[in-house]
This record gives structure tokens, C-alpha cells and sequence, in this order.
């Protein structure tokens, strides 16, 4: 017998969801049933296709009213975990004060440094809760965070241990990626090849004993690390056997695109410089293309992620939150999800694709979460709309009426 049994429901399983715009995108069974055991999706169709009458094949039958379920909400690219605020820089921006002159004195990613090593364990936990649930209230089951803002040994540590006990409080499924290329911290300052020698033979080596990453990051950027010194820090992390991503072609084309498929990374992020020859490099690769519109609009860039390339070379499209505190000051996936198809023009059902199972194979889950199929983890969110696109028309107004992990819903429907 079934555990639980939601009936009444329309389905958008996801199925179909390609990539590519047109046709069924949602993989849609209306008038559906679903059921779960042992925390995975047991069976799902039409209600009308049940084998028997609901309450005698499940513990609890459920009613939803009508309303939509997807899969649970990916968020893949986040850094949740940091101390401090840059709101007061948001501000002096809007007044004309440059990015520059505000890193200068000491602002900018080093500001949050400071604040994130200040702060204790568990004042970084309090305020990551506070950040996880508002995601979690918007129909996030899981949930990437990186390092990034310690750049020491300890530090680094100290973000993900932080990272990795989100999930004993919460019921959310937590991957976190060691960023710890993310900039040049101040002591090593001018010497930015100590530097990497220092991520390659220390820092990385003992986070990954220490079992603290899922996956390992590097932002490569003129302003960040070369493409050469990236190889160095992949050539690390693949020695402990960790899967590679990669800030890629945010603000120039420097490969970014082509060394993540070379590499075979799970995901290129931000790409809004990528090159075609690179797009055809990741699409062979089946590397990820993770779009991140909230830091697009935050910062006002204009250079727009090449949407046809990535469609025609069937590299999939994912989206994620980027949370952080300097460009991308969002919690709300659905809000991202109407920037996507607002700002580049994705498809409603490629924008729920990119959150769901495209956002799953990005951290290398696809085969565990993002789609109502059976097998696939019982992690869903139950909405009151007219249809799954509705989820990218409101500007970040729609939140689950329900959120299911594990089966296990958080609270009855309202």
C-alpha cells in the first residue's frame, strides 16, 4: 500500500521538457493522481488510470483541489552562506559612485570576506536559515550553496560546515560546491600563483577529506582567475574525484564556455559573453549552460546570453537564484523564472525546465530529482494556478500552495 495519494491534481511532470521551445513543454497529465513510499514517487497518471479505488491504495488520500504540481523547485547556484550587508553600496551606486571606488576602499567581494570571517559558525547559520526559508516557502527541495567568502583555510571550512547543517534543520537537500577561486584575498595580494598553489595543495585537499564539497567552482575572469590557473585547480579537484562547474564568459569571452566542456563540467554560469565555438563545445559535452538573470538585471548588464546558440546546439538551459549579496540580491525562483523569459526570452516551459530538471542535471542529479516520474525523489510543490506557466507571469507573486520532501508534506493545503 502507498504511503500517500494526491488526487484531484494537474501533473506537470516534466516528461518532454527538452530544452527546445513548442509543443507539450510541461509534460502535462491534467486530472492526474500521484502517489509516494518510502520517499519516492511510487506511480503517477491519470486518476481515471488508477488500479483500484483511492482509499484502498493508500495510507492517506489527499485531495488537491485542482491545483498544479511540479517537481520541487532546484535552486543550483547560490552563495547563501555570508556575513554583512551591501545594501549601503547598492545605494552609493545608484548615486553615481563607482564599483571601483568602492572596492578601492575596501568594499565590493573583500567587504563581504571581512564580515564572512567576523562572523561565527553560528551566526552565519542564523542568517543562511533565514535566507533557506524564504526559499523553501517558494518551492526550493533543493538547494546548491558555495564558499567563496572566506578564502582561508578555516574560513572555508567554516562556510561549508555552515552549508552542509542547513539541512538538519530544514527538509531540503543541500549540495555544496568549494568556490574557493572566487577571488584573490588580501594577504595574497600580488600574488595571486601562491595563491592557487595554496587552493591546489592545501585547501582543497583538506575540504575534500574533511567530505565538506559536492563539487568544485572557480570564477574565470579577467577580474578573477586565468583560464590557465582554472586547469590548475580542475587538474586538483579531479585527483579527489569532485565534479567541476564554472563562472564562465560573465563579463568577456575569455573560453570560459569551452574550457567548462573540456572538462566535462556539469555547468558553464552566467555565459552571457560565451563564444558559438564554445556553445557547440559545451553542447557536445552536454555541459549546462546555468543562466542567472537576477544578477543580469542587479548589475543592468546588456551583452544578453546567446539563447538561439544554446538552442540550436541543444545545450540545455538552466536557472538558478545566484544569490549573493554584491549582484544578485534574489530568493524567489519564480521571480527569476519571469526574468528569463522577460529579459531573454525563454519559453515559460523551458524557464520551469531550467528550475527543475535542467537545474537537477547541473549538480549532476537528474536521475534523482526534478521530474514526477517514478523513482525520482518525492520532492513536489502544489500551486493555485491556471496552468505551470503561470509560475513565470508573475514577477515572483506565486508561491506553492503546498511543498512535499520526501514525500512529506510541509503543512495541509490552505
Amino acid at each position: 500500500m502507498w504511503e500517500r495519494l494526491w488526487v484531484d491534481v494537474h501533473l506537470a511532470t516534466d516528461a518532454g521538457g527538452t530544452g527546445q521551445p513548442g509543443g507539450d513543454y510541461f509534460g502535462a497529465i491534467p486530472n492526474g493522481a500521484i502517489a509516494t513510499a518510502q520517499g519516492r514517487i511510487a506511480w503517477v497518471g491519470r486518476q481515471a488510470d488508477l488500479p483500484d479505488a483511492p482509499q484502498q491504495l493508500a495510507t492517506e488520500v489527499i485531495s488537491c483541489n485542482g491545483y498544479w504540481m511540479t517537481a520541487g523547485l532546484v535552486d543550483p547556484h547560490t552563495h547563501l552562506v555570508f556575513g554583512g550587508d551591501r545594501s549601503e553600496e547598492f545605494a552609493e551606486r545608484l548615486q553615481g559612485v563607482s564599483y571601483q571606488d568602492i572596492a578601492r576602499r575596501g568594499g565590493g567581494i573583500l567587504s563581504t570576506v571581512r564580515a564572512t570571517r567576523e562572523a561565527s559558525e553560528e551566526t552565519l547559520l542564523h542568517l543562511a536559515l533565514k535566507r533557506a526559508r524564504r526559499l523553501v516557502a517558494n518551492g526550493v527541495t533543493t538547494l546548491e550553496i558555495k564558499s567563496g567568502y572566506g578564502l582561508t583555510l578555516e574560513d572555508e571550512l567554516k562556510q561549508l560546515r555552515v552549508a552542509r547543517a542547513i539541512s538538519r534543520h530544514l527538509p531540503l537537500r543541500v549540495h555544496t560546491t568549494f568556490l574557493g577561486a572566487h577571488a584573490l584575498p588580501p594577504e595574497f595580494s600580488g600574488r595571486q600563483g601562491d595563491y592557487v598553489t595554496h587552493l591546489c595543495d592545501t585547501i582543497l585537499p583538506t575540504v575534500a577529506e574533511a567530505g565538506l564539497a559536492d563539487s568544485v567552482d572557480a570564477f574565470c575572469e579577467t577580474i578573477a582567475f586565468q583560464p590557465f590557473e582554472v586547469e590548475r585547480i580542475f587538474e586538483a579537484a579531479q585527483r579527489w574525484n569532485l565534479p567541476l562547474r564554472l563562472h564562465a564568459d560573465q563579463m568577456s569571452d575569455l573560453g570560459g564556455g569551452y574550457l567548462a566542456a573540456r572538462w566535462k563540467a556539469l555547468s558553464a554560469d552566467h555565459v552571457e559573453y560565451v563564444s558559438e565555438a564554445s556553445v557547440r563545445a559545451m553542447g557536445e559535452a552536454g555541459t549546462v549552460a546555468m543562466l542567472l538573470p537576477g544578477a543580469f538585471y542587479f548589475v543592468r548588464e546588456r551583452q544578453l546570453p546567446p539563447i538561439a546558440l544554446f538552442r540550436e546546439h541543444g545545450v540545455a538551459m538552466g536557472l538558478a537564484t545566484d544569490c549573493n549579496p554584491g549582484t544578485s540580491p534574489i530568493l524567489s525562483p519564480t521571480g527569476v523564472m519571469n526574468m528569463a523569459c522577460t529579459l531573454f526570452r525563454l519559453t515559460p516551459g523551458e524557464a520551469l525546465a531550467g528550475h527543475t530538471h535542467i537545474a537537477a542535471k547541473a549538480l549532476g542529479l537528474s536521475e534523482k530529482i526534478g521530474r514526477l516520474q517514478c523513482g525520482m525523489a518525492a520532492d513536489m510543490a502544489i500551486w493555485d494556478v491556471s496552468g505551470p506557466h503561470e509560475l513565470s507571469y508573475w514577477i515572483g507573486g506565486v508561491v506553492p500552495v503546498e511543498r512535499i520532501f520526501g514525500g512529506v508534506p510541509d503543512q495541509g493545503i490552505v
